[in-house]
């Protein structure tokens, strides 16, 4: 379905009753990363997906989307669902910042928090140059070469051997990606706020999940960023690289299972 958001309309499912688990995908994808998700899970939660601006079949706006921006957009989804309770967003990657800044925006909107394959601090320098390189060459050469490099890091170096169906489906996901989502979310994640003194402040249930190969994320990052929050939990899937749920999907649907069984 399609929802009206501020100045664009947002493309949204909206699948299963009862508690709200609302799932962020990670950049350069879309809501069809979730499907193992929203397919499993919406038989025992009420599960809402979001095509981000730019991306999936959500349409491009004009300037740069900034995770205050994507975090007010999936508020305004909630709201126009008429979702009334507190629900668990789900953010991975991309999505893990977003879900940082609709925290920090929207606190009341949300009743627990799973992490995955994302962290909470802002880009190094480093990591800010090769945004504005990655930003200079979808300019002059369009979105296929940075599509093209994401393909080869998302996933395990294990599962691009095991999993071909897999890496066939993921080209077709992040083919969806508009080239302006693209500049606009790699200047947002460029610019976005350093989420690490935040850590402190949540004060409810939250999952981190860490792709045992991820070739983006060190454990070490998943394991200081569980440390920072307070009774937080970190289960890490073997043979999974940047998207466990879509590598280790039954492993990954168990252990968030588990999780909002328990809160």
């Amino acid at each position: 379905m399609k929802i009206e958001v501020g100045n664009t309309q947002l493309n949204v499912e909206d699948r299963g009753s009862g508690s709200v688990l609302l799932l962020i995908h990670g950049f350069p994808l879309n809501l069809e990363m979730w499907r193992p998700q929203i397919e499993d899970l919406s038989n025992h939660k009420r599960v809402i997906a979001v095509d981000l601006r730019g991306h999936g079949h959500s349409p491009p706006t004009p300037g740069s989307y900034s995770m205050d921006v994507l975090a007010d957009d999936c508020a305004a989804v909630l709201a126009a669902l008429r979702v009334e309770d507190p629900v668990t967003v789900c953010g991975l990657s991309m999505g893990g910042y977003v879900s940082f800044a609709l925290f920090r925006r929207h606190p009341q909107l949300i009743s627990a928090l799973i992490l995955s394959a994302t962290r909470p601090g802002s880009d190094s320098d480093l990591a800010k140059a090769n945004r504005e390189k990655a930003i200079a060459e979808t300019k002059q050469h369009g979105s296929q070469p940075v599509l093209d490099k994401m393909l080869k890091i998302l996933l395990a170096p294990d599962t691009y051997e095991s999993k071909p169906e897999l890496v066939k489906n993921l080209a077709e996901i992040i083919a969806l990606t508009s080239t302006k989502g693209i500049l606009s979310a790699l200047a947002g994640m460029k610019d976005r706020l350093d989420s690490t003194m935040l850590l402190g402040q949540i004060n409810i249930p939250t999952l981190v999940i860490h792709g045992a190969q991820d070739q983006i994320i060190t454990l070490n990052e998943s394991e200081s960023m569980a440390s920072g929050v307070k009774n937080s939990r970190l289960e890490i899937i073997p043979v999974a690289g940047h998207l466990p749920n879509l590598e280790q999907p039954e492993m990954f649907n168990s252990i968030v299972s588990d999780f909002l069984a328990s809160i």
